[in-house]
């Protein structure tokens, strides 16, 4: 009996590996890579008419779109569309959308977009001051340093500037490649404090740490004062929570000094129209914000917030499908270390989440994180390191 099982490919890469050890010849594997890559776009709110023609567009290529049950007979005035086809199919549809009227052209331009990010990408690095952010060949880890009375997990144990400084020295020789301090809690309930509050907290930690030590600083901060104070001090990149959409001055900031901006998913409450269309028209709307303000669009990172607008059966449906963030071609940062996800799936308390963490961890890698955050850098490290064998090869 033949020896029969099924083959995952990811990308047109992976699927001129796979013919390639098929014994194909070098024009055959180029022109079979697009048809064994199948991909699944999903539009939302499409006019019935735009709903019609790719439809019809996408049968002729040789793939389906499936609409809402009244499109056809105009029972509707608009519809969700899912379109089902091969790298090669979509390529013959984007011809033919380029050929039609209602804008389709547009949307046949955002079709390449979206699937040019869905490829392997090759090693590439963002520059950070003196510093540069490599990614694709390993996975970056960033060090939490918080240094707030508050904090959910560790609130108070940092808020000394010399202990400070001596915990974000000791990451550093765990293995942290970033150092990530935040000076206002985000946990659920938090105070809110001033950015004069926040700047005077930050400002002799930073000052500091950028001659003690050898990687960059994230200051985790939406307030454009605080931003402004930190890169300002020598910190390389501002985390915001809250994606730029805060703080309506906090974008030219980092424009300004051309920092890379980690562009964090948030929202008041967990109601959702549908949970990762919504995330990711958040994100879109901040790069579109960051990108407007002069900031380079290879300088962003986004961070899908784990813990933030969302309930924890919502947060296990995001770590699940974390991948479709790819569709946004910015690198990923993942934020789970002790967070009530963890919590809450095995009912553990705030000191006993590592290992829920180290497994949200490998997940995020397997499906194409780039950073994550973390507090116990030493153990998460390791967990990367080996996850990073198995998956980044």
């Amino acid at each position: 009996m033949y020896n029969l099982r099924e083959i995952k490919v990811r990308n047109s890469r992976e699927a001129k590996y796979i013919i390639q050890r098929v014994g194909t010849d070098a024009a055959g594997i180029n022109l079979m890579a697009p048809k064994a890559v199948h991909r699944l776009l999903f539009l939302e709110d499409v006019p019935v008419k735009i709903a019609l023609i790719l439809k019809q567009e996408m049968l002729a290529v040789g793939g389906d779109a499936a609409v809402a049950r009244g499109v056809v007979s105009h029972e509707v005035e608009e519809s969700n569309v899912l379109l089902m086809g091969t790298l090669k199919q979509y390529k013959n549809l984007v011809k033919k959308l380029h050929m039609q009227p209602f804008k389709l052209p547009k949307l046949a331009e955002d079709i390449n977009t979206v699937l040019n990010n869905c490829e392997y990408k090759e090693p590439y690095e963002i520059p950070c001051g003196n510093y540069s952010l490599s990614f694709g060949e390993r996975t970056l880890v960033m060090g939490i340093l918080n240094v707030t009375p508050d904090s959910f997990s560790d609130g108070g144990k940092f808020n000394d500037p010399d202990i400070a400084i001596k915990r974000a020295k000791e990451m550093v020789e765990q293995g942290a490649d970033i150092i990530d301090i935040g000076a206002e809690s985000t946990r659920p309930g938090h105070t809110p404090v001033s950015a004069e509050e926040e700047i005077e907290r930050l400002q002799p930690i930073i000052r500091e740490l950028v001659k003690e030590i050898n990687v960059p600083i994230s200051v985790d901060t939406y307030k454009a004062k605080t931003a402004e104070m930190a890169l300002k001090a020598g910190a390389h990149i501002i985390n915001d929570v809250w994606g730029f959409q805060k703080d309506p001055e906090i974008a030219a900031v980092v424009s300004q000094y051309g920092a890379p901006a980690i562009l964090m998913h948030n929202q008041e409450g967990t109601e959702y129209k549908d949970l990762m269309g919504d995330i990711i028209k958040f994100l879109r709307k901040s790069i579109n914000i960051a990108v407007k303000a002069g900031l380079p669009e290879d300088k962003i990172i986004i961070d899908p917030g784990i813990g933030f607008g969302k309930d924890t059966e919502q947060n296990l449906e995001v770590m699940a499908r974390l991948d479709e963030f790819c569709c946004l071609g910015r690198p990923i940062l993942l934020g789970t270390s002790r967070k009530s996800l963890i919590g809450n799936t095995l009912n553990l308390p705030v000191n006993e989440r590592l290992e829920g963490t180290a497994a949200t961890v490998t997940l995020g890698i397997a499906k194409g994180v780039d950073i994550v955050r973390v507090h116990d850098v030493e153990e998460i490290v390791r967990v990367v390191r080996m996850t990073d064998a198995m998956v980044r090869r």
